[in-house]
């Protein structure tokens, strides 16, 4: 009788082991960040436009998307950790720098939560093997303020007024500037013309610092691009 008790708590013992380690490991197993931007006049000047947020229309300037665990093949893992909600109080001393660098420009208006709570349960659940919730939100404003996106175009005299400019004149003036090439992401205004929208970059694995980006996502632009202004 004992060597069937004995044998029945081994065979659950490897049922159980396989699903734990995988639970375990779905929040480690990336290879690197994207680090996401975008510019507010492309996500407004679309039909579907846009609400400011209810603090106001925030300042002219490329704002954080997110911070995105990917793998080298191109996918990425995502809700890893319901466990782990976003908490608030935990990032209390960075809701003043989220609202200026990270603002929401969905409908409804809204005060910001709601969009962080999304990319901290969707893409920061997904790197606590190296980062805690704090560390995530933290680690974007900080890589934000490294990289200056507006500054690094308009020194190149690439300004947002509305005004087409090369794609690779914008490639080129970032990787100038920041010393990695950038992922360009387009979208269409109103009337159908490409426009400058997102910019990423990649981070490593311990979010320490930038590095050329192992893949890019699919999509293009035109030569030529707008850059709408805000």
């Amino acid at each position: 009788m004992k060597i069937i008790q004995s044998s029945l708590c081994l065979i659950s013992l490897l049922i159980i082991l396989p699903l734990i380690f995988a639970a375990s490991s779905s929040s480690e197993d990336f290879d690197f960040f994207y680090f996401v931007q975008q510019w507010p006049g492309s996500y407004c000047d679309t039909q579907k436009s846009c609400c400011y947020p209810t603090t106001g229309k925030p300042a002219a300037d490329f704002g954080i998307h997110g911070l995105w665990p990917n793998y080298k093949d191109g996918t990425y893992p995502s809700n890893c950790d319901a466990t782990k909600p976003f908490d608030k109080s935990t990032i209390s001393d960075l809701i003043s720098s989220m609202k200026k660098s990270w603002p929401t420009l969905a409908c409804p208006s809204g005060s910001g939560e709601a969009f962080w709570e999304h990319e901290w349960e969707k893409h920061g659940t997904c790197s606590q093997s190296v980062i805690d919730q704090h560390q995530y939100f933290q680690t974007a404003l900080g890589l934000k303020q490294k990289t200056n996106l507006l500054g690094a175009l308009t020194k190149a005299g690439i300004n947002p007024d509305g005004q087409s400019y090369s794609l690779e004149s914008i490639r080129d003036s970032i990787k100038e500037s920041t010393g990695f090439t950038p992922w360009i992401e387009c979208n269409r205004d109103g009337s159908g013309n490409s426009q400058l929208y997102q910019v990423y970059l990649c981070v490593d694995r311990s979010a320490s610092g930038l590095i050329e980006c192992p893949v890019f996502p699919h999509g293009k632009c035109g030569a030529e691009i707008e850059f709408p202004s805000f």
